[in-house]
């Protein structure tokens, strides 16, 4: 459920931000975003709002504020093999920021707050940027620090504490009238119960019914991920863009994964623009997954979670914008709507599909599915 959160999740703020290199010395622009996210996919289901507002305050200053829903309703495969009943939880997240203008730098400091039944997430982030060279080339550094407990419906005692770190650089240079290109780098390390207190492995029980029992998760009480990627957006002289991005990633616990993305976007008449998208990404598998381990207890670190298994996904989408109001009416100076779609195949190379219990242990067929995010997305000026 993580994953798929942080899948839609990526696809929102994709769209409340844009995807255009982002400049130092310019605040944003006043505006209110509403937005209606639906997933569905692998028998999870999440749908909510998100609504943004970001206001100047004289030339110098701007806030911003985002709250941002989740409900979902979950029958996923991890849910269904585990013997539990289909659920339904809430998660509400929000966030406030400031942005300070200093001659050609932004310095930004912001406090998120994220609540579910389970699970509270507080993150403080600091950031700072700055144009140089006439303003051609924008360098970039940030700093997070989150502090998360996790809790368990079932466990009332128990409760257990993550601290995070996030280090982040980037260089952002225009390298011709047409072209700009970005460099960004990022360490995060996460100290404390950093697995799902419900998941369980599975290990060979020849005394089973089926052959196989289930004990509880155990992982590193540390990770440290590290993250680079180069991306460029190359205008068009019919007001179109192209655009791709390369992202690399590896992990402590042997995680090594690769990301590539492009897309195309094109002005249509009367206000209206639409983007094409692709998108690819694989990893391997974390070295203390197994689908199946020999025996129980088999070695220090067990996991099962399909997401630190080996796969891969692609993922289609589009855009289609209209711009409603392009040249200001009264006290709105452009208005906007999309309708977004991305349609999204997953494929597990080491994680199985316990649902068909006809198979041989340890050789039933590899999972897989597909899911649908769907976003309508409103933005005013002004």
């Amino acid at each position: 459920m993580v994953v798929v959160v942080v899948v839609t999740r990526a696809l929102v703020i994709l769209l409340l931000c844009g995807c255009l290199p982002s400049r130092a010395g310019v605040l944003p622009d006043d505006r209110a975003d509403a937005l209606y996210h639906s997933y569905d996919g692998g028998g999870v289901e999440i749908t909510g709002p998100s609504v943004l507002i970001l206001k100047k305050i004289g030339q110098n200053v701007a806030l911003s504020g985002n709250y941002y829903v989740d409900s979902v309703s979950s029958a996923s495969i991890d849910v269904v093999t585990s013997g539990a009943s289909k659920y339904s939880e809430d998660r509400t997240e929000v966030s406030a920021g400031i942005d300070y203008l200093h001659g050609n730098s932004i310095m930004s400091l912001s406090y998120t707050n994220s609540d579910e039944d389970d699970y509270e997430g507080n993150t403080a982030t600091f950031g700072i940027s700055m144009d140089m060279f006439g303003n051609m080339t924008t360098v970039s550094l940030g700093y997070s620090y989150g502090w998360d407990t996790v809790e368990n419906n079932t466990d009332a005692t128990f409760s257990e504490d993550i601290d995070r770190q996030n280090y982040r650089v980037g260089l952002s240079q225009v390298l011709t009238k047409d072209m700009v290109m970005e460099l960004d780098f990022e360490t995060i390390t996460d100290e404390g119960f950093l697995n799902n207190p419900y998941r369980s492995v599975r290990y060979v029980d020849p005394g089973s019914p089926v052959g196989y029992s289930f004990q509880s998760e155990v992982y590193p009480k540390t990770r440290t991920s590290n993250a680079a990627a180069i991306r460029s957006i190359y205008y068009l002289p019919w007001r179109a863009s192209a655009s791709a991005e390369y992202r690399f990633f590896d992990d402590s616990w042997d995680i090594t994964a690769h990301n590539i993305r492009l897309a195309y976007v094109h002005p249509l008449a009367n206000g209206w623009l639409i983007e094409g998208r692709y998108r690819y990404y694989t990893q391997t598998a974390a070295d203390f997954y197994s689908d199946l381990f020999p025996f129980m207890d088999a070695q220090n670190f067990l996991a099962r979670d399909k997401e630190l298994s080996k796969f891969d996904n692609n993922t289609a989408g589009v855009t289609v914008s209209y711009d409603f109001i392009e040249n200001g009416k009264k006290y709105v100076d452009r208005g906007s709507i999309n309708l977004s779609y991305d349609h999204i195949w997953f494929d597990y190379d080491n994680f199985r599909d316990l649902r068909n219990t006809g198979s041989v242990v340890g050789a039933e067929p590899l999972y897989d599915f597909t899911s649908n995010v769907v976003q309508v997305f409103l933005s005013i000026w002004f």
